[in-house]
């Protein structure tokens, strides 16, 4: 079969299928189960959500641990602040006057560089957020590149819940070509799907509409569209950007 794609999400762990619509998929999985005894977990793809921060925070954090001979000691002082939305992570080390040796600059940037990749809200990748190394100090015996890692880890940990910290969604571009009188029931579906309308311009007999749609809404548009129009709708979809989810759904999708 051609048009069977099989891909695995790196991100999320889950094998993702792709076909030719909903019932192309729905007969591959019942081939699967029926026929080769796949005890196959089937759902909707996984959102890969992500979280920013809103505002700058600056952290002083220890982390000292002693339990009988050698002990635990990193001490660090960082300033978290947000970045453009694109503009990815940026780590600028500011310490001057060897208050901190330099073999252990990796090792914070590392901690922190982790802590931000496994979340800090609900789990999604914390990004276009700048960190600065400030100040901080080490101990002659206690201090290790391990005690500096954990020490920025809960540093940059307690600065981001600090700084506003909130869930971002991938946000499709949609186009959708319709015949003119079924131009109302795709609009109301896509802002039913808290879409927003950019325009809407004429082409070959037909309208074709274009607008944004947060791509958790999208799942099982293809059929929707359909039914809606009598079969006679066609879209596309593609990557636009990460906005802001708002409050209330982003209650429900941390508390899941």
């Amino acid at each position: 079969d051609p048009s069977f794609r099989v891909q695995t999400d790196d991100e999320t762990g889950q094998t993702i299928i792709a076909g030719m619509g909903e019932l192309h998929l729905e007969i591959i999985v019942d081939r699967l189960t029926r026929e080769f005894k796949v005890g196959a977990n089937v759902g909707k793809p996984q959102v890969a959500y992500r979280e920013a921060i809103e505002k700058s925070v600056e952290k002083d954090h220890r982390y000292v641990r002693q339990s009988g001979g050698r002990g635990q000691y990193g001490h660090v002082v960082i300033r978290v602040y947000p970045r453009k939305r694109g503009e990815g992570f940026e780590f600028v080390n500011s310490i001057r006057g060897g208050t901190i040796p330099k073999e252990y600059f990796a090792a914070i940037e590392k901690g922190i560089v982790d802590a931000l990749s496994g979340g800090v809200l609900a789990g999604y990748p914390v990004i276009d957020v700048g960190v600065e190394l400030l100040d901080g100090s080490y101990h002659e015996v206690d201090s290790s590149e391990m005690a500096f890692k954990v020490c920025a880890s809960q540093a940059v940990k307690e600065a981001a819940k600090e700084s506003g910290l909130r869930l971002l969604e991938p946000i499709m571009s949609v186009e959708v070509v319709t015949p003119d009188n079924f131009v109302a029931n795709v609009v109301g579906d896509i802002n039913r799907r808290r879409g927003r309308i950019h325009g809407m311009e004429p082409r070959a007999g037909a309208q074709v509409i274009k607008g944004e749609v947060p791509l958790g809404e999208m799942f099982g548009y293809a059929t929707d569209v359909r039914s809606q129009t009598q079969g006679r709708a066609t879209f596309t979809m593609q990557f636009s950007n990460y906005d802001f989810v708002p409050a209330q759904v982003a209650e429900a999708i941390i508390s899941r």
